[in-house]
């Protein structure tokens, strides 16, 4: 636990070696991440932060913004201890990775981005936007009781069965003031001024079948970020770190090692 402008911030902590830092999507803690932490803990020092608002951690402030969570990911980095950090950021959690690197580029050894966006308002059309900001205000306006924060297209052919305990104990602690918060900065974050000036080696890993964060994006990022490496993984979407974790869990060992 670390404490940063007021806020206590939880992260889990295993292995020795290079560290490699774990960061989640909206509407999910760093539990997400649980097959790597265990598959890498071996060859690497491996942190999966629960963000401000998440899991473990404390309560989001009110007006946290982009910058705040990346400032607050800085110091799990730095509580850490172990110098500049691999880090990999899924979906909402590559944004706040960019960000990160936008504010502090001392702390990045390297850059996973995986099924990621620029932001949203960075990598979406306008419309497709417009049309994510009115289901999310639709989820959100449910009664508590009736909320469900499963964003539609996470998944290539349903939730993965073996991890369905895990995602039903997450989706149970997701806390909608939370989710309100990152879905409206994803809205209206544009980080594609930053992917030129990007000078860390960098990992794209992408499901092939991604509905959420389709492979435009990826290309997209491999066009803008120089020397971008693209790793596509057959027949899974947003969320394949889970749906294939074994081939997931070699991309990300096979770069780190490379890059540690």
């Amino acid at each position: 636990m670390v404490r940063v402008g007021g806020v206590d911030v939880a992260y889990t902590r295993k292995g020795r070696g290079p560290v490699v830092v774990l960061v989640h999507g909206a509407g999910i803690d760093g539990r997400m991440w649980q097959p790597q932490v265990e598959a890498l803990a071996d060859e690497f020092t491996v942190v999966a932060w629960d963000e401000p608002g998440s899991g473990r951690s404390g309560a989001l402030p009110a007006g946290f913004g982009l910058a705040d969570f990346a400032r607050a990911l800085a110091a799990v980095i730095e509580d850490v201890g172990l110098g500049p950090a691999q880090v990999a950021g899924l979906s909402w959690g590559g944004t706040v990775v960019l960000e990160l690197y936008r504010w502090r580029p001392d702390l990045v050894r390297s850059l996973l981005m995986v099924d990621t966006y620029a932001g949203w308002k960075g990598s979406l059309p306008p419309e497709e936007v417009a049309a994510r900001v009115e289901g999310a205000r639709r989820m959100l306006a449910a009664p508590r009781e009736e909320f469900d924060p499963t964003l539609p297209g996470l998944y290539a052919a349903g939730p993965p069965e073996r991890f369905a305990v895990l995602l039903d104990a997450m989706s149970r602690d997701v806390r909608p003031e939370t989710m309100a918060a990152q879905l409206s900065l994803m809205a209206e974050a544009d980080e594609t001024d930053l992917l030129p000036r990007i000078t860390v080696p960098t990992l794209l890993l992408w499901g092939e079948r991604d509905a959420r964060s389709p492979l435009s994006v990826a290309h997209a990022f491999q066009d803008a970020i120089p020397h971008a490496e693209l790793v596509v993984i057959p027949s899974v979407g947003h969320m394949s770190n889970l749906e294939a974790p074994e081939a997931f869990t070699a991309a990300v060992r096979s770069f780190c090692r490379a890059h540690a």
